[in-house]
């Protein structure tokens, strides 16, 4: 089979069908500045209209840079997360012919069943119900064709686009942030190192009994094909109408997930899609819950996480030194004063619950659709005045899951003292012994240690 990694005529073929709409935007946009106008509201529905024609990669894109507190403004955020990714899935002929260049023509003989129809579709690829020949239920991630070829193109219609605005509106310089967007982007492409992801988070919580990861079957999987055991769940969802007490249960469950793995090992699961989770049932009963999707994983140099500790025991404290070691610790170079205290507003919103040492909800009365919106566009106007502000690459990713982890204690509508959950977390915290186990975790998933570049605040795998 030929190789599919960002061939030249594909790459061409999506900038033809892409370039047409999201050019016609930059352009609108870019005259409207010669013109001495710049209507935001008519730019964010003239990209919400060309965006939603196309399918694909860009699509998630653009909805991971409307999930980014700050990334846009505020009628760009709103238009975009309108979005959905509604790729139509892989017929059947299409799926067997897929599945034999990854497996080889006797692929079928290595699965007790398969179903050729899809049981999800998304933006990269769609899944599939299958079981071995034991009967155990599987879940097979199958990447649609061309899809490196599409990630590329489709980076570059993004960048072009994006340039245009950050000559418009000076508020937040999003240039690092395309460019962390766009590595997680084409690591989801990977499913070999999705497959180190998982085993990585198997490994985290494996002492969290209220979580549950899946198993990877390696001998079922390639780089465009990721065969897993299949994990029951109902959706989050279901339960916002059960009792207060089971609600909170799955609050704590999710909380767990999420801060084991970074307060221990500086990882994150950084897409907070609702339909990544799953809530587990035993004999009638909540059980805790599933992760289903480790596509976008941010590993962070330990330093990193000692910034997050160090920002919320100087806003606990009022400690100014502490709080401007920790900005700095995050990659924000040569901020003033006045810039702090911007960030400051966003920090105080993010760390809010967990600085309010009571019994809660995350948003004490924000509807889940409004959360953090009406902070980041006061953030938005400060910066607009005092900036642009260099967002550093490591920030994108945690100020998201945050507020996506934010948005599913709202849905849930749990109450809790989060304050106290998180000092339990961080009781032990030291950043040595973070560094050490995150060394010993990802070399035995086969992962690489994390490079860390402290002048340009950056680091990768």
């Amino acid at each position: 089979m030929p190789s599919e990694d960002n061939r030249f005529t594909a790459r061409a073929a999506r900038y033809a069908r892409v370039g047409a709409n999201v050019g016609g935007v930059a352009a609108r946009m870019a005259g409207a500045r010669l013109l001495g106008g710049n209507d935001e509201a008519a730019n964010a529905a003239a990209l919400g209209k060309a965006l939603g024609g196309l399918k694909g990669p860009i699509m998630k894109m653009a909805q991971l840079f409307a999930t980014i507190p700050d990334a846009l403004p505020p009628e760009y955020a709103e238009a975009l997360q309108k979005l959905q990714s509604d790729a139509p899935p892989m017929g059947a002929a299409f799926v067997k012919r897929r599945m034999q260049a990854e497996l080889g023509p006797e692929w079928q003989s290595r699965f007790g069943s398969f179903d050729l129809q899809p049981a999800a579709a998304a933006s990269l690829g769609q899944v599939h119900r299958a079981a071995t020949h034991t009967g155990q239920p599987l879940a097979c991630k199958l990447q649609y064709p061309d899809m490196a070829s599409a990630v590329e193109a489709d980076i570059r219609q993004l960048d072009m686009l994006f340039s245009v605005h950050r000559r418009m509106s000076p508020a937040v310089d999003t240039r690092e942030i395309i460019k962390e967007v766009s590595e997680r982007v084409r690591e989801e492409l990977h499913y070999r190192q999705e497959a180190q992801h998982t085993a990585l988070y198997r490994l985290m919580l494996a002492d969290v009994p209220e979580v549950r990861v899946p198993d990877v079957l390696d001998e079922l999987s390639t780089d465009r094909l990721l065969t897993m055991s299949w994990l029951e769940g109902r959706k989050l969802l279901d339960f916002k109408t059960e009792t207060l007490a089971v609600r909170n249960q799955i609050a704590v469950a999710m909380f767990k997930a999420w801060w084991v793995p970074f307060t221990r090992y500086g990882v994150i699961h950084g897409d907070p899609h609702l339909g990544n989770y799953a809530v587990r049932e035993e004999n009638g009963a909540v059980a805790g819950v599933n992760l289903l999707d480790f596509g976008c994983i941010r590993v962070f140099p330990p330093a990193f996480v000692g910034g997050v500790v160090d920002l919320y025991q100087g806003l606990l404290q009022g400690d100014e030194a502490r709080v401007a070691r920790a900005y700095d610790a995050w990659g924000f170079r040569g901020l003033k004063p006045e810039l702090i205290d911007t960030l400051n507003l966003w920090a105080k919103f993010i760390y809010g619950p967990i600085l309010d040492d009571r019994v809660r909800t995350v948003g004490d009365g924000i509807e889940p659709g409004k959360y953090g919106r009406r902070e980041a566009f006061e953030v938005h106007k400060i910066l607009k005045e005092k900036g642009p502000i260099l967002i550093p690459r490591e920030f994108v990713f945690m100020d998201r899951a945050a507020v996506g982890l934010g948005s599913v204690f709202l849905h849930l509508n749990a109450e809790m003292n989060f304050a106290r959950l998180f000092q339990d977390m961080i009781a032990d915290f030291d950043v040595a012994a973070v560094t050490e186990r995150q060394r010993e975790a990802l070399a035995r998933v086969g992962l690489k240690p994390v490079v860390h570049d402290v002048t340009a605040g950056t680091a990768s795998l």
